[in-house]
């Protein structure tokens, strides 16, 4: 489970800005809302967080930053000798800022054990990179390393905690490499955990990763996921008694062009292609539909479906940009809801997003207040993200008409023009 995501440098994000799943001392919501640790310095972590700001405030910014985190872990152990790190964007609108490294770290629990892992880069190399490892109350150091300007190499310290083979890890590991992804790649077992908790238990939906429809329509093929899907949908109440995946041949007709020769070739053949099929029922009739004769939010709703189960099932972590886009407030709150009904959400799963929907904030019984927070862009436009709590809000205070009244920030400033009328 996330407890904690830190970044600083990263786009309009100049700042180190601290995004943290640790509930508060508060006891309403907490035996749905959060999720029992069983760890001293933080007992409860949170089931889900929003994330409300202006458009250009640096919200998605926050989510690039925890995916461009994700993808130097994956990736960075097979680039080549002196390959530079593509699509890092330091702050660019001060010249201090643009010449220092871009920070990285998370802190997350795993079967019981809490991992504090980060890293700082520029786009030729690692600077630094650092792993605690907390198997008590007390953290265990189990290495660091860090770039020596003078020497020109990579210094390591490790601590006792890390078994196996470090002198070659350390050995293996290139300057544009993560020791954690060579290590692992080098068979570490101890790192491992690490390493797979950002490839199989971290998810993440933006533009650079769009909801993708085969992971649903491979479930619906299955009976059981194809159930499990349909009970979703018909949850969300639109009319759909049924939804099933047909397979078939389709004959396929293209054309390629030769830029070389010139030449025009055109190809016929069989291809497998899938086809969903709604089934509709109402009190005075029922109908099948195809995917196309359904609306956006339907068809987002079942290409959310698949990994959304998945999600609650596994324990992982959903991190999700504009999760309101194309889907009505309801469908939002009952996803929301999903993650925090303990009978749905039987692997500890946790769901992080930014949204625009200010209804969200007073839907009953649906945010404890320390799972609010706001992105906001300041005069020299670098972003700062902040917690509802800075606010001391009541308990019964109306959060959306504070948050529209600017009682909290994070709101577009706009200027106030007349625009075609005659005086």
């Amino acid at each position: 489970m996330l407890v904690e995501f830190r970044t600083q440098n990263f786009r309009s994000l100049r700042d180190e800005q601290v995004l943290s799943l640790v509930a508060s001392p508060d006891k309403s919501l907490l035996d749905t809302h959060a999720l029992d640790t069983g760890l001293k310095a933080a007992p409860h972590v949170l089931k889900s967080a929003v994330v409300y700001g202006a458009n250009a405030s640096g919200k998605s910014n926050l989510i690039k930053a925890l995916q461009y985190m994700r993808d130097v872990v994956l990736m960075s152990a097979t680039l080549q000798p002196g390959q530079a790190f593509a699509r890092l964007q330091p702050f660019r609108l001060d010249a201090v800022s643009a010449s220092q490294p871009t920070a990285f770290e998370v802190t997350f629990i795993l079967d019981g054990v809490r991992y504090q892992y980060g890293f700082a880069m520029n786009a030729q190399r690692i600077v630094s990179e650092q792993l605690l490892v907390y198997k008590a109350f007390k953290p265990q150091r189990w290495f660091e390393r860090h770039f020596d300007a003078e020497s020109g190499k990579d210094v390591y310290e490790f601590g006792p905690g890390l078994k196996g083979a470090k002198t070659l890890w350390e050995g293996a590991t290139r300057p544009n490499a993560l020791f954690l992804s060579m290590a692992v790649q080098l068979n570490s077992e101890a790192l491992r955990p690490v390493y797979d908790w950002f490839a199989h238990r971290l998810v993440i939906l933006n533009e650079h990763a769009p909801l993708s429809p085969q992971f649903s329509l491979e479930m619906l093929k299955l009976e059981a996921q194809r159930k499990a899907i349909g009970e979703f949908l018909r949850a969300a109440d639109i009319s759909i008694a049924d939804v099933e995946v047909a397979t078939k041949q389709a004959t396929v007709h293209s054309i390629r062009f030769d830029l070389a020769t010139g030449k025009r070739e055109e190809e016929t053949g069989e291809q497998t292609v899938d086809e969903v099929r709604f089934h509709h029922l109402t009190e005075h009739g029922q109908a099948v539909f195809d995917l196309a004769d359904e609306s956006s939010g339907t068809r987002n709703l079942l290409f959310l479906a698949g990994p959304v189960l998945d999600i609650l099932s596994n324990g992982q972590t959903l991190v999700v940009d504009e999760l309101d886009t194309s889907l009505h407030t309801l469908l939002v709150q009952a996803l929301v809801r999903l993650f925090h009904r303990p009978e749905a959400n039987t692997g500890g799963a946790q769901l992080v997003f930014t949204t625009h929907d200010t209804s969200l904030l007073d839907a009953y019984g649906l945010f404890r207040r320390d799972q609010v927070w706001f992105v906001e862009k300041r005069p020299d436009q670098s972003s700062s993200l902040y917690p509802l709590l800075d606010f001391s809000p009541r308990k019964n205070e109306a959060l959306e008409r504070g948050y529209l009244q600017g009682r909290y920030g994070a709101l577009p400033l706009l200027r106030h023009q007349t625009l075609g009328v005659q005086h």
